[in-house]
């Protein structure tokens, strides 16, 4: 029988005790009512999928823009966490970590896939060094990378963690390697339902740089590169994105970039996120490439740097082609980032250029 939105499954724990629909929605009101911060985020949630409507609403995080308000139909979220479940080949009574915050679509899923694929779910606090049980065996978790890194020392009972939220780093991915755990980076956004695609990123001696998509998802580019997302299962409608990609398949991509992000130099295409992988081992602070305006190239390259000065050998440039030299270097003491750790690239530039 295809689960349901407004069925909980037999098996399902939250916290090492059982609950069904009605008794779950009691426990939803007593976290609000009585929760920590991040309990109360729980239970709201729990409250909106408990009740009578066949949707609910999600905030985006404003990553690339203001957050905004989206209406997304539970029968996807349900779809969704088949989905993944089918492709991690998680079981009803598989035990899951829930370290992300509720507020956002990847917290929301994790509470979805365990009411319908019957898991026994932890719930902890939300932070960027996540207070679980590290002697508990654990079938499946999920974590945002700045969680991933800090939690390095203890994934030993972690079957299968997936990633995402924002990139993942070469140097993160290469500390990944002689972990049991399996690690899986994710790409999707509040639209898809969170991930639509995945890319394992340790115990693969192939190593490939394509994300490879669930099953049901169909992709594709458009004139400006940028992908194209159709997943019936997920969303009514086709989604355009504006991430640039290389297709490498029907089913498998490589992320270039953000569209938004691109920088026309003298009009020449720069793509910040491949200057930022070029120079990401040789530059210890956290950084990133973005562009302000130029009298004569319209725009130019700059680089800005987390801390209080540029302490790095500008020697590392002679790994950049010419047009992707950063034409001046801007620090800051502190990046701005969301709860979910993205770079909030957009108000780190009007704190710097304004």
């Amino acid at each position: 029988m295809t689960p349901t939105f407004d069925k909980i499954h037999l098996k399902f724990k939250l916290n090492g005790s059982s609950f069904d629909h009605d008794e779950l929605k009691e426990v939803a009101y007593s976290l609000v009512k009585e929760g920590e911060a991040f309990e109360k985020v729980a239970g709201n949630f729990l409250l909106d999928w408990l009740d009578s409507k066949d949707y609910i609403l999600v905030s985006t995080s404003g990553t690339t823009g203001l957050p905004k308000t989206i209406k997304i139909n539970k029968k996807h979220m349900v779809n969704s966490a088949i989905m993944t479940g089918d492709f991690f080949k998680i079981q009803p009574g598989d035990t899951a970590l829930h370290c992300l915050p509720s507020r956002y679509i990847s917290g929301k899923m994790m509470l979805v896939r365990a009411m319908i694929l019957g898991l026994e779910l932890d719930m902890v606090a939300p932070t960027l060094h996540p207070a679980y049980d590290d002697e508990k065996d654990y079938d499946f978790c999920a974590m945002i990378p700045l969680q991933l890194k800090n939690s390095l020392n203890r994934l030993q009972h972690i079957k299968t963690l997936i990633v995402g939220g924002a990139s993942v780093s070469k140097a993160l991915i290469d500390s990944l390697q002689d972990l049991e755990t399996s690690v899986y980076e994710t790409f999707g956004m509040t639209e898809t339902i969170s991930h639509f695609a995945v890319k394992k990123l340790n115990h693969n001696t192939s190593m490939s740089k394509a994300f490879e998509t669930l099953p049901d998802v169909r992709i594709s580019k458009n004139e400006n590169d940028c992908l194209v997302v159709d997943a019936p299962k997920l969303s009514d409608a086709i989604i355009v994105t504006n991430d640039l990609v290389n297709m490498v398949s029907e089913h498998q991509f490589e992320i270039i970039g953000r569209y938004d992000n691109m920088i026309n130099s003298g009009g020449v295409k720069v793509y910040p996120e491949l200057i930022e992988l070029k120079l990401q081992d040789l530059i210890e602070p956290r950084f990133f490439i973005a562009s302000e305006t130029d009298n004569d190239l319209g725009q130019k390259v700059i680089l800005v740097i987390e801390g209080e000065t540029a302490d790095f050998d500008k020697e590392v440039f002679s790994q950049l082609d010419k047009h992707e030299v950063p034409k001046m270097v801007y620090t800051i003491p502190k990046f701005l980032v969301t709860e979910t750790g993205k770079l909030q690239r957009k108000k780190i530039l009007d704190t710097i250029l304004t």
